[in-house]
């Protein structure tokens, strides 16, 4: 059975930075869940269909060609890694996500990262949804304020504006869509362990993550 560790938590926690990390570590495969909806979102926009018509969405998604290399994202072809990672895409992405034909759309395009030596995936339903029998899962998470000083922070390095009051309340909007959607809602799984990352910094939660791996081979 190919490894794998799955990293769920809520928007802006960290999980993708440390799991990028841990996955450099390992030398095994990285697996940006997020990043397949703000594609989809992306392509979405992009054909002029609306991020609330699930039907359209997830026979457009069911076409799409996605592939990530070096840390690039490529669409159909093209490099979309800057188009991606915008706010509005961000935001895309967590309306996108709610749909359960979307959703499974993207699924089996998930479990197919799962190659050897092995892999480490971030998202909101790693753990609970996609790779269930993963012996390594973490929730990592933070305060919502905490998250949204780092997040006004990385917007204000990129030299975008923000407003500290609006981005905690987006990301407040966000976990109360990702906790209520009625298909993979945000939560913990009962065998993945808690690491709260207020006041820890990314190299002692990427240390966390593999002694967590290590403790689990021992069982």
């Amino acid at each position: 059975m190919i490894p794998v560790i799955a990293i769920d938590g809520p928007s802006a926690s960290g999980k993708g930075t440390v799991a990028q990390r841990v996955a450099e570590k390992l030398g095994w495969h990285y697996l940006d869940s997020g990043a397949l909806y703000r594609v989809v979102a992306l392509a979405g926009k992009k054909r002029g269909i609306a991020w609330n018509d699930e039907s359209a969405l997830a026979t457009m998604t069911g076409g799409l060609e996605i592939r990530f290399e070096n840390g690039e994202i490529f669409l159909d072809g093209e490099n979309v890694s800057a188009a991606a990672r915008t706010e509005e895409m961000s935001r895309g992405a967590s309306e996108v996500s709610a749909h359960p034909a979307v959703r499974r759309a993207l699924t089996d395009l998930q479990r197919g990262f799962r190659k050897p030596p092995g892999l480490v995936a971030d998202g909101r339903d790693m753990g609970s949804v996609i790779f269930p029998d993963a012996r390594t899962k973490i929730f990592l998470t933070a305060s919502a304020e905490v998250r949204a000083e780092r997040r006004y922070k990385q917007l204000m390095e990129k030299g975008n504006h923000a407003n500290l009051a609006a981005v905690l309340a987006d990301l407040q909007m966000r976990d109360a869509r990702d906790q209520a959607r009625k298909v993979a809602p945000l939560k913990q799984c009962e065998d993945a362990e808690l690491l709260a990352t207020d006041h820890v910094t990314i190299a002692q939660a990427v240390q966390a993550v593999l002694d967590f791996y290590a403790a689990r081979q021992q069982i």
